[in-house]
């Protein structure tokens, strides 16, 4: 059976993984059972003293048995090497953050447009070093449209994720960040205002996100980028800095229930911001580093 929401919520509350190295060990739970059960005939024919011709040695019938398991591991996916990218799960239910963001939207846009990003960037790094996802946003805009676009939307589709959270349970902003938030910006009402109005189609036209940044002076931004550029790549468009809260105006990511309405979709969207996530990158951000999603 599939491994549910529910039991990788559990598998990464046990194990303290983040949420990529969940999606790794559940997309590879069936090649561990394959592997479980060849690991137990491998030792039951070490049981019954098999021995293939001109291995009569017991150090022989281990050595054959590691690099039996060696191969096995790898048919299962494991490896002590750089793994793809993975679809991060949602660590809620498609439907959690309705009224904000409908069930239908949720599912199309993770499953299949946020995989298109990951499947892709995964293709242009086949054979090569793979990076961190936060450590390939800085490069990405050079290294070329594949790192640039798809790299950019695996990295943002799984910031999105983790800084919402179902309707009533975001929170509020840090202390530290709600003072920062009225030095910068008046009030968090003129925040949110200012925030609204840079992602709105007047502003940003066409697709891209708005987001709220911690830039090299430690102070809070406002801006924006095009297509899925980020605030982490170089020559990026726009305030470069330390992205704490960014919000998708691609049209797929609202148009099944807003149509052309956008700025009623970002009026919309503070419901189910997760400040308390928000809270934390904002520490993060001052500390110099972004967030590893």
């Amino acid at each position: 059976q599939d491994i549910g929401p529910d039991w990788l919520k559990v598998l990464g509350l046990c194990t303290g993984a983040t949420s990529q190295q969940v999606s790794k060990m559940a997309r590879r739970a069936r090649g561990l059972v394959a592997l479980g059960a060849a690991a137990f005939v491998a030792s039951r024919c070490l049981d019954v003293s098999f021995v293939a011709p001109g291995a009569g040695s017991t150090a022989s019938r281990r050595d054959m048995l590691a690099g039996g398991m060696g191969a096995l591991l790898g048919v299962a996916g494991i490896s002590e090497q750089a793994d793809a990218y993975d679809l991060m799960p949602l660590p809620y239910a498609y439907d959690a953050l309705e009224p904000s963001i409908d069930k239908a939207t949720m599912e199309f846009h993770h499953d299949k447009h946020h995989n298109t990003y990951v499947t892709n960037i995964n293709k242009a790094l086949e054979g090569k070093t793979q990076p961190s996802l936060l450590e390939l946003q800085k490069t990405a805009i050079q290294a070329g449209p594949a790192y640039r676009n798809s790299g950019g939307g695996t990295y943002n589709h799984n910031f999105f994720w983790q800084e919402m959270a179902p309707t009533g349970t975001g929170g509020a902003a840090s202390s530290k960040l709600a003072d920062a938030i009225n030095g910068a910006f008046g009030s968090m009402d003129d925040f949110k205002a200012k925030f609204e109005a840079a992602g709105a189609p007047g502003a940003r036209f066409g697709s891209g996100w708005v987001w709220l940044v911690v830039d090299k002076d430690s102070k809070l931004v406002i801006t924006s980028t095009p297509n899925q550029d980020n605030p982490l790549m170089d020559g990026v468009e726009g305030t470069p800095g330390i992205p704490i809260l960014g919000c998708d105006v691609w049209e797929h990511a609202y148009y099944l229930k807003y149509q052309f309405r956008r700025p009623d979709y970002l009026k919309a969207w503070w419901d189910v911001v997760n400040w308390k996530q928000v809270s934390s990158w904002y520490d993060d951000a001052l500390a110099g580093n972004g967030a590893s999603v």
